[in-house]
């Protein structure tokens, strides 16, 4: 069975650029390059990992080209480039030589505009990914959802992936809303899900498997088996869990599909989605 991480960074630390690594978070406050992750993914037989961007500059994409470049089991990158730009076209056409940049992620999460993915020059931007066979990975919060489904039907052949399933509210139990959207989303059938980031979505010191359930209930049935698949978010999931326990999380989980099912939720899926 092919097995791949569809969901995981590197970076060496800067506190500057990595502000939005808080006290709290002092774990992450170090360097995590290729070497540090080879380790977990060999010792639960992955085959590779897909790379995503973790700062929004040019110089993130050199960077994770570089690590790619010299480490094989980086199958694929999800970069970044400014989507607004008046010169998108040009950009995309320049970074289309290196063939490991799979697709491109804004962090829209952060944004002040919280429907920022529905204007004008940001849907410009997206709408010109397709033409060079590149992905878009969706990174919102729940507040943002009931944007991305008509952010979704504008574009219906550019393969789309919502990260961490949207980051629902795991710690206090919400989840009516956020399922409501959940299923509204996961009817454009040009839209994947990333089982990744939920950990951090919980209370960080004592989660339990049961409290992702539900969660994973409303994705699984929401989008089904082919438009699902697997991501650690390693290392921020290590402000919650080891690599190890998140592995043991969606293997508990899993276990009741089907062999196939399973094969299309490890790599299948993150292989056909990212063309690795």
């Amino acid at each position: 069975m092919l097995k791949i991480d569809a969901h995981q960074h590197f970076w060496i630390y800067d506190e500057v650029r990595d502000s939005w690594i808080t006290p709290d978070m002092a774990v992450l406050r170090a360097d995590f390059m290729p070497p540090k992750l080879l380790t977990a993914l060999q010792q639960h037989h992955f085959d590779g990992c897909v790379v995503v961007q973790s700062d929004q500059s040019m110089a993130e994409n050199l960077f994770q080209i570089k690590n790619a470049d010299a480490y094989d089991f980086v199958k694929g990158i999800v970069g970044w480039v400014d989507l607004r730009a008046e010169n998108i076209e040009d950009q995309l056409s320049e970074l289309s030589e290196y063939g490991k940049l799979k697709g491109f992620r804004h962090i829209l999460q952060g944004e002040t505009d919280r429907a920022l993915m529905l204007t004008p020059d940001f849907l410009n931007g997206v709408g010109k990914l397709n033409q060079f066979g590149y992905t878009y990975d969706i990174l919102i919060f729940p507040d943002q959802l009931k944007y991305a489904k008509e952010f979704a039907t504008r574009f219906p052949d550019q393969p789309l992936v919502l990260d961490h399933i949207a980051k629902p509210e795991i710690k206090s139990g919400r989840i009516e809303e956020w399922e409501k959207d959940i299923k509204a989303l996961a009817s454009c059938e040009n839209v994947y899900c990333k089982v990744s980031g939920m950990v951090t979505e919980a209370d960080w010191n004592n989660w339990k498997a049961e409290d992702f359930n539900p969660y994973l209930d409303v994705v699984f049935e929401a989008f089904g088996p082919k438009r699902l698949m697997y991501g650690s978010d390693w290392p921020v999931c290590l402000l919650a869990a080891s690599y190890q326990q998140v592995v043991n999380l969606m293997e508990e989980y899993t276990s009741k599909l089907s062999a196939d099912e399973q094969s299309l939720f490890w790599g299948d899926n993150a292989s056909r989605f990212y063309n690795l």
